[in-house]
Formats: C-alpha cells, sequence, structure tokens
C-alpha cells in the first residue's frame, strides 16, 4: 500500500494546517487505536512531545483520540524521542508516540509512532493506518473509554537509562562540557546526564518559550555551541537537535565533527573491544566515502541504505548489526537503543576522552573525508525530478563523476526541499555538478510555475 500521510520519519507538516491539525490528530489516534488492539487487555499509549507551541493543541488531540478508543494514555510532557521509545517498553505500552518535528523551526510539527518493541512503526503498518483512516468508523461503549494519567517521575527513568550506557568505572571528572539543546526536548534531561556524571557543564539552548526551538542553535546552528568552546576552554562541545535524537560534536578547538566520524569512531572501538556486531556498520548513501574507505582497512564492512535513520535501524535488525546512523548526527547504539539517541552517543564520545586522556581533536578526527556537498534546493510543488531537464542534469553528473564518486538526488521526506549531494576526490567537479543540477531544478519550478499561471 502507499503511504501519502506518513513520510520518512512518521507525520510531518505546518503546524495549524493540514495534515498538522488537531483535527488531523485525532483522526490518527483513532486508526492507529483501531488498527494496533490487540486481544483483551487494557491497552496503554505513552505520549511525549518536544517543546513547540504546537504541542499544547496535538497531545490533546492525540489523548482524546486513543481514548475514544478504549487505550490508556501516559502522558510524559516534553522528553527526547529516544525516551519515548524506551518508556513504551519500560512500561509494556502498546504504542509510543513522540510529538515532534525533529530539526524542522517551530512552525512544524510531527507525529511520530512507536510499536510495542520500542522501533518505528513499519511502512506496512503505517500504510494500513492511513488505510483504517479513509475508513473512519468504530468507538467504544461509554464504559470502556480509556483514561490518561501524567508520569511526573519520567524525565528521571530516561536520566538513569541513559547514565547506565556509561562506563561505570569512569567519571567526567575534570572534563568541561558545552551542550546545546536546541531549546527542545531534552533542555532538562541532558545538562542533567552530564552533571550527575562529573562534568562542569555550559549548557546553551535551554530556555525554550514554544518558539524558538531550533532557532539559531542546535544541530541545525552549531556556530553558538563552538564560540562557546573556544570561549571557556570547554574539552567538548555537544549539540543536539529539537527532540534530541542525532547530535554533532565540536572538539576542543571549536571543529565540527560530524555523524560519519562519531561513528567511526564508535565502531572501531568496539571493534577492537570485540563488541561490534553484525561485522560492519550501517549508515546511509550520504556517509562519506572517507568512512566506507577508513573502515574497509580496519576489516569493518559499510552497508548503506535509503536516507532515513528507520531504514538504518531496519537494516541493522536484518544483518544482527548494533551500531548505525546517519552524517547528519543519528546514532543508533542497537545494544540499549531502538532509535537514534544523541545524549547516549555524546557518552561514547566522552568515554573514549576520559579512557584515552587525548583531547577530542586526536580521539575524534578518524579519517579523512573526501569532498562532498550537499544543497538544499527548496521548491513550491510539482515533481521537479521528473523533469526531463533534472533527469538529464543527473546523468551528465553521474557520468562525470564515475565510479569514484556517489551521487544522490532526492526529494526530502519532511520537508519540500530537494536535496543533492555529490562526492568525490576532486572537489571543483563536485561543486559544479551540485552547481548544475540545482540550477536545473530551480528552472524547473520556475517553468511550472509560470505554467500554473
Amino acid at each position: 500500500m502507499t503511504r501519502k500521510l506518513f513520510g520518512t520519519d512518521g507525520i510531518r507538516g505546518t503546524a495549524n494546517s493540514e495534515p498538522m491539525t488537531a483535527e488531523t490528530a485525532l483522526k490518527v489516534a483513532m486508526a492507529a487505536g483501531r488498527c494496533l488492539r490487540r486481544g483483551d487487555h487494557r491497552h496503554l499509549v505513552v505520549i511525549g512531545k518536544d517543546t513547540r507551541l504546537s504541542g499544547y493543541m496535538i497531545e490533546p488531540a492525540l489523548t482524546a483520540g486513543f481514548i475514544a478508543m478504549g487505550m490508556d494514555v501516559v502522558l510524559v510532557g516534553p522528553l527526547p524521542t529516544p525516551a519515548i521509545a524506551m518508556l513504551t517498553r519500560s512500561l509494556r505500552a502498546d504504542l509510543g508516540v513522540m510529538i515532534s518535528a525533529s530539526h524542522n523551526p517551530f512552525e512544524d510539527n510531527g507525529i511520530k509512532l512507536f510499536g510495542a518493541d520500542g522501533y518505528k512503526l513499519s511502512d506496512e503498518i503505517e500504510a494500513a493506518i492511513e488505510a483504517e483512516l479513509e475508513r473512519g468508523s468504530g468507538r467504544v461503549a461509554p464504559h470502556e473509554l480509556g483514561r490518561a494519567k501524567r508520569l511526573d517521575d519520567a524525565g528521571g527513568r530516561y536520566i538513569e537509562f541513559v547514565k547506565s550506557s556509561f562506563p561505570k568505572r569512569l567519571r567526567l571528572d575534570g572534563l568541561k562540557v558545552v551542550i546545546d539543546c536546541a531549546h527542545g526536548a531534552a533542555y532538562k534531561v541532558a545538562p542533567t546526564v552530564l552533571w550527575e556524571l562529573g562534568a562542569e557543564v555550559v549548557p546553551l539552548g535551554v530556555a525554550p518559550d514554544g518558539l524558538n526551538i531550533n532557532r539559531d542553535s542546535g544541530t541545525m546552528a552549531t556556530q553558538a555551541m563552538q564560540r562557546a568552546v573556544v570561549e571557556h576552554g570547554a574539552d567538548l562541545g555537544i549539540a543536539l537537535d529539537g527532540d534530541a535524537d542525532r547530535l554533532l560534536v565540536a572538539d576542543e578547538s571549536g571543529k565540527l565533527l560530524d555523524g560519519d566520524q562519531l561513528m567511526a569512531l564508535i565502531a572501531l572501538n568496539w571493534h577492537r573491544a570485540g563488541r561490534l556486531d553484525g561485522g560492519g556498520v550501517v549508515a546511509t548513501i550520504m556517509s562519506n566515502l572517507g568512512l566506507e574507505r577508513h573502515l574497509a582497512a580496519h576489516g569493518i564492512k559499510l552497508h548503506r541504505t535509503s536516507v532515513g535513520d528507520r531504514y538504518v535501524v531496519e537494516a541493522m535488525r536484518k544483518l544482527g548489526s548494533n551500531l548505525g546512523g546517519e552524517q547528519s548526527g543519528h546514532i543508533i547504539l542497537g545494544d540499549t537503543c531502538t532509535t537514534g539517541d544523541g545524549l547516549m552517543a555524546a557518552l561514547q564520545v566522552l568515554a573514549a576522552i576520559v579512557e584515552t586522556g587525548a583531547p577530542a581533536s586526536r580521539v575524534c578526527n578518524i579519517f579523512t573525508a573526501v569532498p562532498q556537498l550537499l544543497r538544499n534546493v527548496r521548491f513550491a510543488g510539482g515533481a521537479p525530478l521528473e523533469t526531463p531537464a533534472v533527469k538529464k542534469a543527473i546523468s551528465a553528473g553521474e557520468r562525470r563523476l564515475g565510479k569514484a564518486g556517489r551521487l544522490s538526488v532526492r526529494k526530502s521526506g519532511t520537508e519540500p526541499l530537494i536535496r543533492i549531494m555529490a562526492q568525490g576526490e576532486d572537489e571543483t567537479l563536485v561543486t559544479a555538478i551540485v552547481d548544475a543540477i540545482a540550477a536545473a531544478v530551480v528552472a524547473a519550478g520556475e517553468a511550472e510555475g509560470r505554467a500554473a499561471e
């Protein structure tokens, strides 16, 4: 079945506009309830959110929908996406829901659904929910309605869960760490975890007002974090996104390090310790060729998937791998997590710094990246990738790169963007190819706009 409502990471859109309205959220909850109710036990749903203003609208709408289907609801308030996955399993819930648009600005919001096992729902189940949404029938009798309550210690449970992933013999005493929470879901729990492990914490992005999530902060704007590392003489800088399922870090000089470098660090450490399962690491087509070559030199295979951490997780489960992620900073530590966890991944980096006694610049700079360029081109509508001119530009780029490079051109599953990525040994050639494809996409959009007038 084809999905129309769900994208690569749940449902996402502009708040108070379809599909991100209270009405649709209510219907989605009811449809999910009809699809996922199994047996005669009392069904339970865990609902969390980030700090967006529109969360106050979406949360009660979802709650009402689940209650109408006879499902009890536990509300945990603002917490990271991985916390919702963890709590869904911990509470033996049937479904977990995270209300977040991740790294998007506050105007957007989204709905991510997790199954009872803590993993994001499959494409097939999401398609089934959409089909049920169109049918839209069936409610429980009045005496079967669900109930809702708040879990006051949810944040503390997640804090202890994250800390349990850090080696018990180690502490962060003597380390100064900048943590930028993007005014998002981790604004309380992330600084607390670092402080309780002994670090001196310099917090940024910890004053959410409903409108400032991801604004000039977090993984989408790391400059403030990088400056703070230098200004405070910190040992490491950590930037999380709005729902804290991904991270980027800066070393003590303020140099930014992406998810590829972090995956390389963790993979090599685990490989040496005999902890790396499945014979390799899972990453997406966006990961740098330098990562693939460096891992191969150490006998570690890099398995590639489509873009999206859900596809990384699916491949990890199929291959039996316990490490995967994305260049953007989603790092999935399969021994403990079912989805990306920026804070837990950051602790892996900090553990390496503590154990080696070396600075982050030496610990985290693992490989030399191949020249790579990513450009996002916004479009108003239509299907620019289907136009002959854009197809021609893509084919020409593939020929010019040959086997020594990689080209990916795709429509974003979360925003109206065409994402163009090229990488290869020749930086000038890489730039020229991206420029040519971007120009073709822009021209296609302008032509479509004129035709619509």
